[in-house]
């Protein structure tokens, strides 16, 4: 966008929607440097449309992004194919009111991302706009170039499946802080014992590091292996680690620093009181929009 098309119609539909139209693009594409670029190409789209003619402006902008995103996703979808190790979504940074508003954080986690991760690229469009922002079936269907009827099919066989895989409940944000502090706590001491306290029997750590950084080759599982990989690398580098309290796609998470630098983001899953899954995001082209501000929350476009 430019300075001097400030006041026109265009312009004041684009900026009302924009974090609506940012979060749907980074939900389908789980990168938020690529769901900038879809608003991007968004944008130089709603430009050359007759405004004036347009009776639901939200709608035509949701269309444009949705459409824009699907040509992205496909790309993506062979680049993860060749990607080295375990593939995370890139850490959103997110004001901690998006913590409380439970619907709206869970939409964003790292799990439910992860299972999104599973759907076709159709069949994620179609969830994200019909689960998360409760878009009409015949406006997905101009979206995505589906007639309703397969539409509403669609969207039946991707909540089956997300239902199927996504966690079994969604905690509230102060419990999922506890468990996490806790977790620091045990971390800052090296104490295995205290980890395995706090961290689910059947826990899953994640991490990823895009063969730039090193990494688990695959996730573990189970809550012994979980805190001697915890235990034997971040409580045992050669620099001492900080652990700092931040928010990540609408839950809480963990900062990492090593000797200061920045090292990666730390999310979790909670349920019943307990850790059951850890994501560690490493790849340094996954943390450049959070370097700056890993101190602090901020605005990553879903508010």
């Amino acid at each position: 966008m430019t300075e001097d098309r400030a006041g026109d119609p265009a312009t004041e539909a684009f900026v009302a929607h924009r974090n609506l139209l940012f979060t749907v693009a980074y939900e389908m594409l789980g990168s938020a440097a690529d769901a900038e670029d879809v608003l991007q190409e968004t944008w130089l789209r709603w430009v050359e449309v007759a405004v004036d003619q347009v009776h639901d402006r939200r709608a035509y902008l949701v269309r444009i992004t949705t459409r824009q995103a699907l040509n992205r996703l496909r790309t993506l979808t062979r680049r993860k194919e060749a990607y080295v190790g375990p593939w995370l979504p890139e850490p959103l940074l997110t004001t901690p009111d998006v913590a409380e508003d439970v619907e709206l954080a869970e939409s964003v986690s790292m799990a439910l991302m992860l299972v999104l991760e599973t759907l076709s690229p159709t069949e994620r469009a179609v969830f994200v706009l019909r689960e998360v922002f409760d878009v009409a079936y015949e406006e997905i269907a101009a979206a995505v170039d589906k007639s309703p009827a397969a539409v509403r099919q669609i969207a039946h066989r991707a909540r089956r499946h997300v239902e199927a895989r996504r966690p079994r409940e969604v905690v509230p944000a102060g419990t999922a802080r506890a468990a996490l502090e806790a977790f620091r706590r045990a971390l800052d001491t090296g104490d295995p014992q205290r980890l395995l306290d706090v961290l689910a029997p059947h826990v899953v750590l994640v991490s990823d590091g895009g063969g730039v950084k090193q990494a688990a080759p695959r996730p573990i599982t189970g809550a012994d292996k979980v805190a001697r990989f915890l235990v034997g690398g971040i409580g045992k580098a050669a620099a001492a680690p900080t652990l700092d309290p931040t928010v990540v796609n609408g839950s809480p998470a963990l900062v990492v620093r090593l000797g200061g630098a920045l090292d990666g983001i730390l999310a979790c899953r909670v349920e019943d009181d307990r850790i059951t899954g850890l994501y560690y995001v490493r790849n340094p082209e996954k943390l450049t929009r959070v370097a700056p501000t890993a101190a602090g929350s901020v605005s990553g476009g879903c508010r």
